[in-house]
């Protein structure tokens, strides 16, 4: 399984270019997850449902299933909180593993930067980001440098840089090497 990040600020518009990659990767014919760093005491269950109340109980784990899906609620109590590395080997293998957030974990990222935050670029500070995707220049980026937009362009950049081969024809191509 590839893994791959996607880091930058928060508003920075990271779950949006995400929203766009999955698709066009999928699309191409490889099987994509994700994981999502989130902020601390996010919720997906609501008060009143189930799983809400007993996880609130005191169950460590809640496992919710259905036959279209499947989601295991895991309450760290008075545990750290898990390393990339452990909650990666909780998921199926893929093609290649999305990840957002987690900026500071040791793995190679695209930068997501947006003027409006009027926040400083991350890669200066981080040899681990290998492109940038922005909607602002980039001078002295010494890397890859994509506009937020161009979708196709970034997904064949992640998947060159993981190694994985073409499955079908890029958007716009028409597959022939010559």
């Amino acid at each position: 399984m590839k893994l791959f990040g996607l880091a930058g600020w928060s508003g920075a518009g990271k779950t949006t270019l995400l929203k766009r990659l999955i698709p066009e990767l999928v699309g191409r014919g490889f099987r994509v997850s994700t994981v999502k760093h989130a902020h601390e005491g996010f919720e997906i269950d609501l008060p009143g449902k189930d799983s809400y109340e007993h996880r609130k109980a005191g169950a460590t784990e809640v496992l919710i299933a259905s036959s279209r899906r499947f989601a295991i609620i895991h309450e760290h109590r008075a545990e750290p909180e898990p390393n990339l590395g452990a909650l990666i080997g909780k998921l199926a293998p893929v093609d290649l593993l999305l990840v957002e957030g987690f900026k500071r974990h040791d793995h190679d990222k695209l930068e997501v930067h947006r003027a409006a935050n009027g926040k400083a670029f991350l890669h200066t500070g981080d040899a681990r980001i290998v492109a940038v995707a922005t909607d602002a220049p980039a001078p002295n980026a010494a890397r890859p440098v994509f506009h937020l937009d161009e979708i196709a362009r970034i997904a064949d950049f992640i998947l060159a840089h993981c190694g994985l081969a073409a499955r079908r024809p890029a958007p716009g191509t028409t597959g022939d090497s010559g």
